[in-house]
């Protein structure tokens, strides 16, 4: 008997199969079947074989491929891979923005400005919609008794001229979205137990609390068990720090998962009331070791995000009622053009001492209360696809959620909330002259007129904790204000002879102001040669003369002395600035000055 020729495993479409078939089938059974014929039996045998073949074959790659982060096209699957590395998918697009707001406010008894015990807080959560029916939400406490607020005559006496109310303006910054309230029964005890929330539109969570009052955090990862948590700042009027940023340790806690369907679920750890004491926080010198009778060691590894005994992954709520709050988006309808935020939908506001003020004249305040968006408010609304997904995935893997190099010491400076401190200009530097090359931060933070000025403790102490979370463990920080340096600008300009010269330099001046406004970055070089561009573009400048660049030293400026003619370039064209210098024109409508030749 012939020997048996091998399988070809390599043949794994529906014609390769058929066709190995049809040779096995010749070769070694000659005498037995002689119809091939696609009309045959014969044939449709090796057809539905071949198909089999073809299916196992397909399923057999669809397998194999979906296993891989980089091969997988199933969105879920996609969503699983990136999961696993640490990548957690976002829910639907918003849009954010500033939004204008307007009071009238009675003025004070002497008439020369408004009554202060009527100026309110307007408190965040307060809601505006658009012409379209766009809804918005105010994202920060909006203080009406802010320096930066403009105050004009709004009425006045007809008779004595005196003024009798004021119209405030102040910004805030708006999301696009509502505010949904899902309340769900929970009957018996339930191990990891998951919620499935009702609208698919969802975007992000905003709160969870029990029947009894508990709140509930959310966490990355269930095991995680400390989360950093806001306070109020007692000392907001002195360093403009609304809250102070700490972290706590949190037994009730849940996640937030998604699939493609836009399916979102709420899931819970398995732990009881029981279970847990908050004030049992595990001691790493206790770290219990698996010895028992063998003739090795299983250590133990502690986590700091796990401080929490026994805690069983959180507690999972059981006999109680859960209050849901969280917001919605619509993808489709997030967007908005200029000044077509214009209704006031629900709002808020606290008075300093509601027993100085009029009931009515303390509602005529709240009810004055107008909006209107004086730039287009505008966000991504396309969710993100599955190529998008796997390069975040990969890119979140890299980090490990860690600070590793320079840009991610600043990426973390700059993402940490304002309501904890405002970061204006942040620079990451080694600094090599020390023992131990630490890392120096420096900082800029800026003032209620929105000029730099020194960093407040307070924010430092914050930028310290929200550090601590991701820098890695041998490196040492230092947080250390930057230098500022207060600049000025002569120019000299020749015009056309049949020109409004005073029109001309007022254009001139503008143009600078107009290009100063955008603060310098710390190290950033100052362009003396962008001065020469700016006004040589100016219609009625047919030369451009010269343009001195001084420091500004009096007492409402920096008192760092700066030696601009040792740091100025070779030709002369830029101002080279330290590592730890920041360049400012602090009044740009006086510090710059010019005069026409």
């Amino acid at each position: 008997m012939a020997k048996k020729r091998p399988i070809k495993y390599t043949s794994r479409d529906f014609n390769s199969i058929k066709k190995d078939l049809e040779n096995y089938a010749r070769r070694y059974y000659p005498d037995s079947y002689k119809d091939f014929s696609e009309a045959s039996f014969g044939s449709l045998m090796l057809d539905s074989v071949a198909y089999i073949g073809d299916i196992l074959s397909y399923y057999l790659d669809y397998s194999v491929n979906e296993s891989f982060l980089d091969t997988s096209v199933e969105y879920n699957n996609v969503l699983r891979h990136a999961r696993r590395l640490g990548y957690k998918h976002g829910g639907n697009a918003s849009s954010t923005g500033l939004v204008s707001l307007f009071i009238l406010v009675p003025a004070n008894s002497t008439g020369l400005g408004p009554d202060e015990n009527y100026i309110p807080i307007l408190k965040r959560g307060a809601s505006f919609t658009s012409i379209n029916g766009i809804n918005f939400i105010l994202t920060e406490n909006v203080n009406f008794d802010d320096p930066k607020v403009q105050v004009v005559v709004a009425r006045v006496n007809d008779t004595t001229g005196i003024p009798t109310s004021y119209a405030l303006k102040t910004y805030g910054r708006v999301v696009s979205g509502e505010l949904v309230r899902e309340t769900v029964t929970i009957d018996q005890f339930e191990r990891f137990k998951k919620i499935k929330l009702k609208n698919r539109n969802f975007t992000e969570m905003v709160s969870i609390t029990d029947a009894e009052g508990n709140d509930y955090f959310e966490v990355d990862y269930l095991s995680q068990n400390v989360v950093f948590k806001e306070f109020s700042n007692p000392n907001f009027s002195t360093d403009n720090t609304p809250s102070i940023l700490k972290p706590i340790v949190v037994a009730r806690r849940f996640i937030v998962e998604r699939d493609a369907l836009n399916n979102v679920f709420v899931q819970f750890g398995y732990g009881s009331d029981e279970d847990i004491n908050i004030d049992k926080v595990a001691d790493p010198s206790n770290v219990v070791i698996n010895a028992l009778g063998k003739s090795y060691v299983t250590a133990v590894n502690f986590d700091p995000y796990k401080l929490l005994n026994t805690d069983k992954f959180g507690v999972a709520p059981s006999n109680t009622v859960l209050t849901i709050d969280y917001r919605v988006n619509d993808p489709s309808s997030v967007n908005v053009g200029e000044n077509a935020i214009i209704n006031v939908r629900e709002s808020e506001m606290d008075f300093p001492d509601l027993t100085k003020i009029n009931t009515a004249n303390r509602n005529s305040v709240v009810t004055s209360l107008e909006v209107a968006n004086e730039m287009p408010i505008i966000g991504d609304v396309t969710v993100a696809t599955v190529d998008e997904i796997r390069i975040r995935a990969k890119s979140f893997f890299a980090t490990q959620n860690r600070a590793v190099t320079a840009q991610d010491y600043e990426a973390l400076c700059y993402t940490m909330p304002e309501k904890f401190g405002s970061i204006k200009r942040c620079r990451v530097l080694q600094d090599n002259n020390s023992m131990r090359r630490n890392i120096n931060i420096y900082l800029i933070s800026e003032d209620n007129n929105g000029n730099f000025t020194k960093t407040s403790d307070t924010i430092k102490k914050n930028l310290k904790t929200w550090l601590s979370k991701y820098k890695m463990i041998n490196d040492t920080i230092d947080i250390l204000d930057a230098y500022i340096v207060n600049l000025g600008i002569d120019f000299k300009v020749a015009t056309e002879q049949n020109v409004n010269k005073f029109e001309i330099l007022e254009k001139c001046t503008n143009v600078l102001e107009r290009e100063y406004e955008n603060k310098h970055l710390i190290g950033q070089p100052f362009e003396i040669s962008k001065i020469f561009k700016l006004l040589n573009r100016v219609d009625g400048v047919v030369d451009f003369k010269s343009a001195e660049v001084v420091q500004k030293t009096t007492s409402k400026y920096s008192s760092v002395i700066f030696p601009i003619e040792s740091m100025k370039s070779s030709d002369g064209r830029y101002i080279m600035a330290p590592k730890n210098v920041v360049f400012e024109l602090k009044y740009p409508d006086s510090d710059i000055k010019g005069s026409i030749e």
